[in-house]
């Protein structure tokens, strides 16, 4: 699963970790790479605020996204939101965080991230995080 700065880096013009990259490639030949709704809302925000420039419109540059070979939109079940609200030991305030570590956990998944704070959060046990 992809946290949202991995997706910008992955189909933007960032570079990602060697290691990151083929694990992103192989999960996308297994039809198994995640990208969570909670992303195009923070990518969203981020071209209003002028952090990032993308080359489209966000939603149709998400879509561009959706539409790569091997990528799926996780589900956003009231599950995984209720269970973002209590997730064990310490996790991010960040709201978007939180529901990406809550879907990667639901889901199995391990999240590729550069996140320090997430990177953190996953020493401690409660996450599957691959540094990116």
């Amino acid at each position: 699963m992809l946290d949202t700065c991995a997706i910008l880096w992955a189909f933007g013009t960032g570079e990602l970790d060697e290691a990151a990259a083929e694990r992103i490639e192989e999960a996308s030949r297994q039809d198994s790479l995640l990208v969570s709704p909670i992303s195009a809302w923070e990518i969203g925000m981020l071209v209003r605020k002028g952090r990032i420039a993308l080359t489209k419109p966000p939603e149709a540059w998400f879509d561009d996204v959706l539409s790569a070979p091997g990528v799926h939109l996780a589900p956003m079940e009231p599950a995984v939101l209720i269970a973002s609200s209590f997730l064990p030991g310490v996790p991010p305030n960040d709201p978007a965080d939180r529901i990406i570590v809550a879907t990667a956990r639901a889901e199995g998944a391990t999240l590729v991230t550069r996140d320090s704070l997430l990177l953190r959060y996953a020493q401690h046990g409660h996450a599957r995080i691959l540094p990116c």
